[in-house]
């Protein structure tokens, strides 16, 4: 079921306009926060009963994500339907399809839940990734081509932030490394030495409309995501064209709605990008959009969920935005991270995710700099890693 216009505030019949999310994470949080803004009501499903977005919501729905009575609620409250994170079941977005808008749809998703699917996606997309091979099947593993090692076996379903991976230096670590990983089906992809990551995120709408944002940069540490920066001289211009090109083609190919973030691979010594995975929704890269743009990618997700019309968004600030994780409070116990002497740096904004308990590798908030410069903001970032504790960006 594709959306109609879906406007902000109260209908004919006096009842407010709600969009639902299925997940009450940060990003369910953000996307609330984005659709109250603009005078929406919201209502979140999560099991969780401290989920960050339930708790800040109008409606939590607390109940599985296949729950047939709260999908129920789900339909019967939200004019229209979209997901925070990629693993919420495509049935139930199937489901909750079938009589409201929903975006993603069922169908994107299900995709971007098996890495042998969407790599066979980028493929009809013409857009290269890795080379790697599909393994479905322990007798497979004798059959891997010699060039793929040494590689990285990774889950072909539910993994994220380097769950889910295993480092295979030789053949003869593949058999080890697919116990490890259960036997389930995996892509083992072929290590390559990178010079850099990047992402790219995009917005389509219903009717076919795309914007999107500037090419952020990425560092990662342990697989999770540490540092974005985006400002100009941040990649080479061919660089960013290429990633923004083949965002556009994979959203395309998808038929996608909603807000999609393309992960690539910068190989050293080559001029191509290569896609690493796709996020049906906003990723934890554009989490600087809240600060350094006049449209947040929450915003965006707002407006392809209700129908509206799709503005280029503009960067108005050089950012930079760090990963706070539960590890910045762990090493603390029981004091809290210095967030006054943070403050205290100029153009520093603070996002804390409403979470209760701190653990290990866990993302409890960001923080994104904002400067006139370039060199204003990455002095200021800096600045704030050393306060806290954390490597240099």
């Amino acid at each position: 079921m594709s959306a109609q216009t879906i406007l902000p505030g109260t209908t004919a019949t006096g009842q407010q306009t709600t969009l639902g999310v299925m997940g009450g994470g940060q990003l369910g949080r953000m996307f609330v926060q984005a659709a109250q803004a603009m005078g929406y009501f919201t209502a979140v499903l999560d099991p969780d009963p401290a989920s960050p977005a339930g708790l800040v919501s109008h409606y939590h729905v607390q109940a599985d994500y296949l729950d047939e009575q709260g999908l129920a609620q789900m339909m019967q409250r939200c004019a229209a339907i979209t997901t925070e994170f990629e693993n919420v079941p495509s049935g139930a977005m199937l489901t909750l399809g079938a009589h409201r808008p929903v975006a993603p749809a069922a169908s994107a998703l299900r995709i971007a839940q098996d890495r042998i699917k969407e790599k066979a996606h980028f493929a009809s997309c013409g857009v290269p990734c890795a080379p790697y091979a599909a393994l479905t099947d322990e007798s497979q593993l004798a059959s891997v081509p010699d060039d793929l090692f040494p590689g990285i076996l990774k889950t072909a379903r539910l993994g994220y932030d380097g769950k889910g991976q295993v480092r295979v230096a030789e053949r003869a670590a593949l058999q080890a490394a697919w116990a490890q990983l259960k036997g389930v089906p995996c892509v083992l992809e072929k290590q390559l030495p990178l010079a850099a990551e990047c992402s790219a995120i995009v917005a389509r709408g219903w009717d076919g409309a795309m914007v999107d944002f500037p090419v952020q940069r990425n560092v990662h540490r342990a697989g999770i995501l540490a540092t974005t920066e985006v400002f100009e001289g941040n990649l080479p211009p061919a660089l960013a064209t290429q990633a923004l090109d083949a965002a556009r083609a994979i959203a395309l190919g998808l038929e996608y709605v909603g807000v999609l973030c393309v992960e690539f691979f910068v190989v050293q010594g080559s001029s191509t990008l290569l896609v690493n995975e796709i996020a049906p929704r906003p990723h934890n890269s554009g989490h600087y959009t809240i600060d350094a743009c006049d449209q947040s990618q929450f915003d965006l997700q707002v407006r392809t969920l209700a129908g509206l019309p799709l503005v280029q968004p503009r960067q108005h600030s050089p950012a930079i935005m760090l990963n706070l994780l539960g590890d910045l409070w762990l090493q603390r116990a029981p004091a809290a991270p210095d967030w006054a002497a943070v403050l205290a740096l100029p153009g520093v904004h603070l996002h804390l995710y409403g979470k209760l308990s701190a653990r290990a590798g866990r993302k409890m908030g960001h923080l994104t700099i904002t400067g006139a410069t370039a060199l204003q903001v990455q002095t200021t970032a800096t600045q704030v890693a050393a306060v806290l504790g954390l490597p240099a960006p």
